[in-house]
């Protein structure tokens, strides 16, 4: 049993009315396995998915900021109004400063959101580590959308992430991103040491979506 926290990124199949019919599937499948499956949409779909289902819903990103003279900003406390369990942070394809993760890692915090900070190395993640938040996820990210999974390709980095996370904080929870496709994925993630995995393409540009999240917990 593990994590699977469903990042719907910016690809049409995950977004608007999509979006709500794969957040339904990911909440129907965690009805019927132990797994812990969550997802991350966009700030426009947000607050209509979290009202639509029962599972946890995360934001991709949130900004660094307080509220103010931000036009275009978001900040955790939009997100929580909106229904939000937390956000992602530092995503790959939307890299912060060091400064502007800790500063939303421990907003988030302050207003009982969960953080999920992503990274793309063993050093960067015990780095995360160090600050604090409740996930770190590390993706390399020439390994990304490739469908080639980062616990069979490079598990040295999955390994040692964990063994340096830990090192730093001991209850940070690892979670494994890039190229997960399969229920065998998965599984590697989780015997490499990492506590679940982050995964978008193989499961929202899936053919069979219901299909693909149902094969990747072990229900097929």
């Amino acid at each position: 049993m593990g994590a699977v926290i469903i990042n719907f990124k910016a690809y049409k199949e995950g977004s608007g009315k999509s979006a709500v019919e794969l957040a339904k599937i990911a909440e129907d499948v965690a009805g019927r396995c132990d797994d812990y499956i969550a997802v991350a949409v966009t700030a426009l779909d947000l607050a209509e998915i979290a009202k639509e289902v029962s599972i946890d819903v995360y934001s991709q990103h949130v900004d660094p900021i307080e509220f103010g003279s931000h036009t275009g900003r978001i900040n955790a406390e939009m997100i929580k109004e909106k229904g939000a369990k937390g956000s992602l942070v530092n995503h790959s394809e939307r890299r912060l400063k060091l400064a502007d993760i800790d500063f939303i890692v421990s907003k988030l915090k302050s207003l009982e959101l969960t953080s999920i900070v992503c990274t793309n190395n063993v050093s960067t993640t015990a780095a995360a580590a160090a600050l604090n938040p409740d996930y770190v996820a590390v993706e390399p990210p020439e390994l990304i959308g490739t469908g080639v999974p980062v616990s069979k390709a490079e598990p040295e980095v999955v390994e040692n992430s964990v063994k340096a996370a830990k090192s730093v904080n001991s209850k940070v929870k690892v979670l494994c991103g890039a190229g997960i496709t399969c229920h065998e994925d998965y599984a590697a993630a989780l015997d490499l040491g990492a506590e679940g995995v982050l995964l978008a393409s193989g499961i929202v540009k899936a053919k069979d979506r219901k299909a693909a999240l149902e094969e990747l917990v072990g229900l097929r």
